[in-house]
């Protein structure tokens, strides 16, 4: 069972995306993706999934929350970014780790981050552009993880 601290600190990066999202919304090409809403799914390392889902389309909301779990499932399975595994595997430089092929999610947005103590945790957001799906999270850890 994960400790207080750590679902607090979870939290905590769940909240800091979401106060993250209005600046890449400025961005049209985010916004247009986006449709005013996004998600992101963190998995830890005892396999304790964490989520919200941002903004007002629940529809959209919905689907990004799809696309999140599994670029986060995708990370907690192969320990990889999502697209940087698929490129491996491709490429012969890795052998298959269970995912059937058409399941590879190959989309940015999924990446391992640790923590300051030492805990990995598997994330995926999604709803805007690949490269700021991942710096969203990134920013996100680096505010909530002092």
């Amino acid at each position: 069972m994960p400790s207080q601290e750590l679902i607090q600190l979870i939290q905590n990066i769940l909240i800091e995306a979401g106060k993250l999202i209005p600046h890449y919304m400025q961005n049209k090409e985010d916004e247009r993706i986006a449709h005013g809403s996004c998600a992101a799914c963190i998995i830890d390392e005892e396999g304790n999934v964490y989520g919200k889902l941002y903004g007002t389309n629940k529809i959209r909301a919905r689907e990004s929350y799809r696309v999140a779990w599994t670029k986060a499932s995708q990370v907690w399975i192969t320990g990889l970014r999502t697209g940087e595994y698929e490129k491996k595997f491709f490429n012969n430089e890795i052998e298959e780790c269970g995912i059937e092929v058409p399941d590879l999610i190959g989309w940015e947005g999924g990446q391992p981050l640790t923590l300051k103590n030492g805990i990995k945790l598997s994330v995926g957001f999604s709803g805007i552009r690949g490269i700021n799906d991942l710096e969203i999270m990134v920013k996100a850890l680096d505010i909530a993880d002092k």
